[in-house]
């Protein structure tokens, strides 16, 4: 089980290459969350480097971008893939939308809908999402930069 998880953690550092405009630089970096107890008893979450990971952990994934273009991005959008090992929690950021069917269509969780087991249409869950994706309406200036996040649990 540890070698699996080694070779998951270097796959997640992998698995999410962003997609932007060409003059806007990305970096993507994953974190563990990982619960710590001090000897007073009172428990704090930090955020650490992945060495392994096993089902369960909760996975924190930053996206960070900066123009580096002489002018403004307009339009930019920055596109992540899930890892296929990871089930979808949450994403920080304004205007997120989602994919369920491996990035073809977007939307917003609750107006998304898939095949159920049953053959039937259910509304889409966290665990379906297949990408994630946040399109700027405002231009990004030259120089700027930010950042954006998504949570996932290792599946």
């Amino acid at each position: 089980m540890v070698k699996q998880g080694l070779i998951f953690a270097a796959a997640a550092l992998l698995a999410a290459p962003a997609l932007a405009a060409d003059q806007v630089s990305l970096v993507s970096e994953v974190f563990v969350e990982k619960v710590v107890v001090a000897p007073n008893g009172r428990a704090s979450t930090l955020l650490k480097q992945p060495d392994v990971v096993m089902p369960g952990d909760n996975l924190v994934f930053v996206v960070k971008y900066r123009n580096q273009g002489a002018q403004s991005a307009r339009n930019f959008i920055l596109t992540n893939p899930m890892p296929n090992a990871v089930a979808f929690r949450e994403a920080a950021g304004e205007g997120a939308l989602f994919s369920v069917d491996g990035g073809k269509s977007w939307g917003r969780l609750g107006e998304l809908k898939v095949q159920g087991s049953d053959r039937r249409l259910r509304s889409a869950r966290p665990d379906d999402v297949t990408h994630v994706r946040w399109a700027f309406r405002q231009p990004l200036p030259a120089g700027a930069s930010g950042k954006v996040t998504f949570r996932g649990t290792v599946r």
